[in-house]
């Protein structure tokens, strides 16, 4: 049975080890399989590893590039947070000419009084200062934005943690890619010498033309294998070069291979606590519980008292050069005594979310628990796998090579040789699948516990 391969088996894992938060209802997941590529193609062939295909991800996938960005967004609301509780200071320079019809506001009964006052101007140069001393609803807020931006923080690192988690997996599907390719063409070679066998005893008159012509039908069978094998490869380097910012046209060869060993499983207790310390979405979770909160004493604080300072100094007169300092000091204790329901309706949305951000939060730790279980799992279930195919590759070689001398020496016609080449190429695959998988594991391991960017370069051999 083929092991799942391509986008289908990518969009597996990321499904099953990434949080469901950040990849439902969003627009992330399909930026995290481009990039912004500012680097021109050379002539040469570029030798990639992993740790390179990392470290170009995180510099230009536009799923890293997009949560830099959302993350200065998140400062700006904290910096427009800010300026609700900050003084502010602004001067105005105005110059009036006007004249007044006293009649048309009722004044017409005073002797000697003009009805028409005016052409006379006014001349005004002051500055004006006002200043929210104490306002517990703009402190509750400022405190909520800056939880927000902290959330943004790890909401950053944890689109960093997928990258890595997506190039890994792009990274493996071009070295499974290239190993069926290097298996199809071997599969060839043997088509080949099968088929030039058969036909030579054919002439001799030992077989029968029906072996040259199952011969032949194998040998063809396998030239399509190889031309599928080697089309599937070059769409998965595309792929790779598409996620991690190389131009299109840029030829690399990937250094680096599978990891045929498993690596030591740390204690359930252990990858578990390092997955609540470190892993950014949990971190962001609990963020989000903090700011939720502050949101709630937010709206409390919409029903309790504030004080409010304005002051302003200028200049008055008719003229600039007649005129005259004036000044106004004024304190303001502000009791809000009904606010027409606004503060209770405030509150009610903001228990609701508080309590919708906690739940979140015991999901997703639920969540973490599972992922590193079912990533201990996989990853002694695929070491298995990878052990019994490995000797059945080696016994299905022996099959294919008793097979031949069996067939050469008259003993058996050529199905028997023809099976035996299909149980290669079965064996083949399944060691290749095997491999994958256990490398996959190893990778969303390092995803559950929150360390994918440290800890992914090191089980594939980088610094």
């Amino acid at each position: 049975m083929k092991f799942l391969c391509g986008p289908v088996l990518l969009i597996f894992v990321l499904c099953r080890f990434a949080p469901a938060q950040q990849l439902r209802g969003t627009n992330l997941s399909p930026n995290l399989f481009g990039s912004v590529s500012r680097v021109a193609p050379s002539a040469t062939t570029l030798s990639l590893s992993i740790s390179d295909a990392i470290d170009l991800a995180l510099k230009y996938n536009l799923g890293t590039i997009i949560g830099e960005q959302e993350t200065r967004v998140s400062k700006a609301a904290r910096i427009r947070a800010l300026s609700e509780l900050l003084p502010k200071v602004e001067a105005a320079v105005t110059g009036t000419t006007q004249q007044t019809n006293l009649a048309a506001f009722g004044f017409t009964s005073f002797p000697g009084v003009p009805q028409v006052v005016g052409p006379f101007s006014i001349f005004d140069a002051r500055a004006r200062y006002s200043h929210t001393v104490v306002d517990f609803r703009f402190l509750h807020e400022l405190h909520s934005a800056a939880e927000k931006v902290t959330a943004s923080k790890y909401a950053e690192h944890d689109v960093r943690e997928l990258v890595v988690l997506i190039t890994t997996n792009l990274y493996l599907e071009s070295i499974a890619a290239a190993s069926r390719v290097d298996a199809a063409r071997s599969q060839l070679r043997t088509a080949q010498a099968v088929f030039d066998r058969a036909t030579n005893m054919k002439e001799s008159g030992v077989v029968a033309g029906i072996d040259v012509l199952r011969a032949q039908v194998q040998l063809q069978g396998q030239q399509q294998r190889v031309v599928a094998a080697e089309n599937e490869l070059a769409k998965q380097k595309l792929n790779l070069a598409r996620a991690i910012g190389l131009p299109q046209a840029q030829a690399f060869r990937q250094t680096d291979n599978f990891v045929a060993t498993a690596i030591e499983i740390p204690a359930y207790e252990e990858s578990l606590s390092m997955a609540l310390e470190s892993r950014p979405d949990y971190r962001r979770s609990q963020a989000l519980v903090r700011a939720a909160e502050e949101s709630r004493q937010g709206a409390i604080g919409r029903r309790r008292p504030s004080v409010l300072v304005n002051a302003d100094y200028g200049d008055i007169g008719p003229t600039p050069g007649f005129s005259h300092g004036t000044m106004g000091l004024q304190g303001t204790l502000l009791i809000p005594l009904f606010t027409g329901e606004r503060a209770r309706a405030e509150i009610l949305e903001s228990e609701g979310l508080l309590e919708e951000r906690k739940a979140e939060q015991t999901n997703l730790r639920q969540q973490i628990e599972y992922e590193i279980r079912t990533a201990n799992l996989d990853i002694q279930a695929a070491a298995e796998q990878v052990r019994v195919a490995q000797s059945a590759r080696d016994l299905a070689q022996q099959q294919l090579a008793q097979a031949q001398d069996r067939f050469a020496a008259g003993v058996t016609n050529g199905l028997e040789v023809t099976q035996a080449q299909d149980a290669v190429a079965a064996s083949d695959e399944n060691y290749i699948s095997s491999l994958f998988g256990l490398n996959v594991s190893e990778a969303s391991l390092a995803r559950a516990m929150g360390a994918a960017e440290k800890m992914i370069k090191s089980f594939f051999g980088g610094k």
